[in-house]
């Protein structure tokens, strides 16, 4: 935080009580940002300062309707949690003639999410939302929207919007994109069949 100090009148540059008067102010003021910081810093909530530190996250996912997704913070980044139709999952396999790398053999995944729908769970998507090519962060458009950025026979899937990548429903990159890989799937584990552990797939921790 920047401060202003106003010089009480009549002292100018070259006084040397004006130069102890900035001093004893100045060291007031640091004093008072750090009691003002300590106590903001204090009154985090433990999930706040874990994710401050890049610690693992629990989501509860029994809330996320049927084609929803949950936004969630971990390390700093998004991650999206998607509840998949039978619909989207149904149009995975259609577009693989189309993508860069449909059998992710980049190591942009765990290998428990090596697969066709990139999941522990079909119906469970999760993904860190952020573009492999610059850093932006894609939107999703469903199938039949009609949005000119995708074109016609649009599956379903991710367009980013800073230079065009797109995407399918499991993060997988379309051809000559400027993206250079299939979206990351940070490890994760279910605590349960509602609850999500993002960023830890240990199961012995």
């Amino acid at each position: 935080m920047n401060a202003t100090f106003v010089l009480p009148a009549g002292q100018d540059a070259s006084d040397p009580e004006r130069r102890l008067w900035l001093k004893a102010t100045g060291v007031a003021g640091g004093a008072a940002a750090v009691a003002t910081a300590v106590p903001f810093v204090a009154s985090l909530t433990p999930s706040d300062r874990a994710r401050a530190l890049g610690a693992p996250v629990e989501v509860e996912i029994a809330d996320i309707a049927p084609g929803g997704t949950k936004t969630v913070e971990w390390q700093g980044k998004p991650v999206w949690i998607v509840r998949r139709t039978a619909d989207m999952l149904d149009r995975l396999p259609t577009q693989d003639d189309r993508l860069a790398d449909p059998a992710s053999r980049q190591a942009q995944q765990p290998t428990y999410a090596t697969n066709a729908a990139r999941s522990i769970r079909p119906e469970v998507f999760v993904a860190v939302g952020i573009c492999t090519h610059l850093g932006c962060s894609p939107t999703a458009i469903d199938a039949g929207d009609g949005h000119p950025s995708v074109g016609p026979g649009w599956q379903g899937g991710y367009y980013c919007p800073c230079h065009g990548s797109t995407f399918d429903a499991a993060g997988r990159v379309f051809k000559n994109k400027p993206a250079p890989s299939n979206l990351e799937v940070p490890p994760h584990r279910y605590l349960s069949a509602t609850r999500l552990l993002i960023g830890d797939d240990d199961a012995s921790a």
